[in-house]
Formats: C-alpha cells, sequence, structure tokens
C-alpha cells in the first residue's frame, strides 16, 4: 500500500492505494497550521501500514531535491503557510520514503497513468476555478527542475478591462479564473448560464493559453479540469477556437476533461509514492 496526500488551499486529502484505486480515505480543512495539518495525516497514516508516500501540494513550493528549500510552501498568500517546510514537518511524523510534487503535476500524473491521458506520453493538465494551474508530463517525466510551471500567471495580449491577480493583473488566471470571470459579467462563475454569451469570450481567452502551451510544450493532449474548466459551455467552444489560433501551423492536441474527476490529485500523489517505493 501507497500514501497519498493532496494538500488544496481549501482541503487536504489523505489516502491509502495502489495501481490508481483509493482504498481509504480521509479529508480535512488544509487550515493555517502546518503542525497541526501534519499531525492529522500522521494520525491517519498510523492505522494505514504504507511502504512510500506522494505529495501534491499548493504552491508555489520548490520541489527540487537538490535544494536547500526543497519540500518547502514558498510565497503563498494563504495565511500561515509561507515558508513552511511541508515536507520535512511530515518525514518527521511518517517513516517511509517521500516524494512531492505540486498538486496539479499530480492530477496529470494521475491522468496519464490512469485517466484520461492512458497509452500516452505526454500531456498538460489545467485547472479552472478560483485561481488556474497547469502541470506537465513530457515523454512520461513531470516538468519540473529550479521550479514549478505557474501556467496560470502568464501574460495574454487580452483586452477584456482589468483581470483581478494581485501580481500580474492580466495574466491567465487574472482573467478566466472564477473571479476574473465574475469581475467581467458581476455574476458568480458557477451561476452563469451555459447559453451565456460569457463563455464565449472565456473560451477565447482560455484557447489562446491553450495555444502558447501547445506551442511551447507541444503535448499530445490538454486536459482540463476544475470547476470551470470542466464545464460544457467551455469545451463546445474550444477545440475550434484553438484549431483557429493554430492556423495549420501546429496539429491541434486532444482536448478532454479529466476522467479522475476530483480524485486526479490523489491518485497521482498515490502514483508518485508506488514510483518512489524502496528498491
Amino acid at each position: 500500500m501507497y500514501a497519498g496526500i493532496e494538500t488544496g488551499g481549501t482541503k487536504t486529502v489523505c489516502a491509502v492505494g495502489s495501481e490508481g484505486r483509493v482504498f481509504a480515505r480521509v479529508q480535512f480543512p488544509t487550515g493555517t497550521d502546518p503542525e497541526s495539518l501534519a499531525d492529522q495525516c500522521a494520525e491517519f497514516f498510523a492505522d494505514h501500514p504504507v511502504t512510500a508516500l506522494g505529495l501534491g501540494t499548493f504552491g508555489p513550493c520548490d520541489p527540487d531535491p537538490d535544494s536547500p528549500t526543497y519540500g518547502h510552501i514558498l510565497q503563498t498568500p494563504k495565511p500561515g503557510w509561507t515558508g513552511a517546510d511541508l515536507l520535512g514537518l511530515l518525514s518527521a511524523r511518517i517513516a517511509v520514503p517521500m516524494a512531492m510534487t505540486t498538486d496539479v503535476n499530480a492530477a496529470a500524473l494521475g491522468e496519464l497513468r490512469y485517466g484520461a491521458g492512458r497509452g500516452l506520453h505526454s500531456l498538460v493538465y489545467i485547472t479552472i476555478g478560483t485561481g488556474i494551474g497547469g502541470g506537465a508530463i513530457i515523454r512520461g517525466r513531470l516538468l519540473q527542475a529550479g521550479q514549478h510551471p505557474e501556467m496560470g500567471h502568464m501574460l495574454l495580449p487580452q483586452s477584456t478591462g482589468p483581470g483581478v491577480c494581485p501580481y500580474h493583473r492580466n495574466c491567465w488566471e487574472g482573467l478566466a479564473s472564477g473571479p476574473g470571470m465574475q469581475a467581467r459579467s458581476g455574476v458568480p462563475a458557477q451561476d452563469i448560464a451555459d447559453d451565456d454569451p460569457a463563455w464565449i469570450l472565456e473560451a477565447q481567452i482560455v484557447a489562446t493559453a491553450l495555444h502558447n502551451i501547445t506551442c511551447i510544450l507541444g503535448p499530445q493532449r490538454i486536459i482540463i479540469g476544475g470547476g470551470l474548466g470542466s464545464r460544457k459551455a467551455l469545451h463546445e467552444h474550444l477545440p475550434a477556437l484553438l484549431d483557429e489560433s493554430l492556423a495549420g501551423y501546429l496539429p491541434s492536441p486532444s482536448l478532454r476533461v479529466p476522467e479522475l474527476g476530483g480524485d486526479a490529485g490523489v491518485v497521482g500523489a498515490l502514483t508518485l509514492a508506488q514510483d518512489h517505493r524502496p528498491g
């Protein structure tokens, strides 16, 4: 059995499983106290013996095993978490080999191995909700080095009014996240009807970002999830808009919603643990 932890900005999921299957799980608020969170995780795994642990966490974080701050949360707006040595806190409580990546990279790994990316070697996983994040696997390997991708903060040539990102204003997240969509429409994004023209503009913004991702990474498939990213109203416009944007210069990658749904991140964390098991 392997241990998987997905720490999000709001909730944390701990699971025990193997080969893409979850056999036991627990969920609790992430909160503002990293030590308390590590205690809760350790309490769960004390009743479920495991041989390795994989962690997929919100960012920004340090995923470089050669870095002195490997496993730390970096400059985050989440109270109480800037500088937290999350992997170290877990290692002090759970005595098994551990590996970590971002939550979106973990979701990409889960979908590649057991979901909508089965049979492929390269894909990008995007989540669009309160924020926008992206993870990538190229030729079977997670894309992360000294830093992990922050696809949601690429700047886009869109003139749709001021974006809401406190760091970059008109980045992809600032324009197309739930808060960005609400700032344009005056309506909570989840309440916008599928036939509202707001989805056409949303799809245009997302297609521009997917154009950039395709030109840089050339993935075989882009999987788009999250509360907004999974909406049918978005996906019915995206393929044609991406084809139009690429203009035949490059073939468009196939676009899919996650097969693993909300479990993509924790299944990916379990897979990360399995790939880093002893021996």
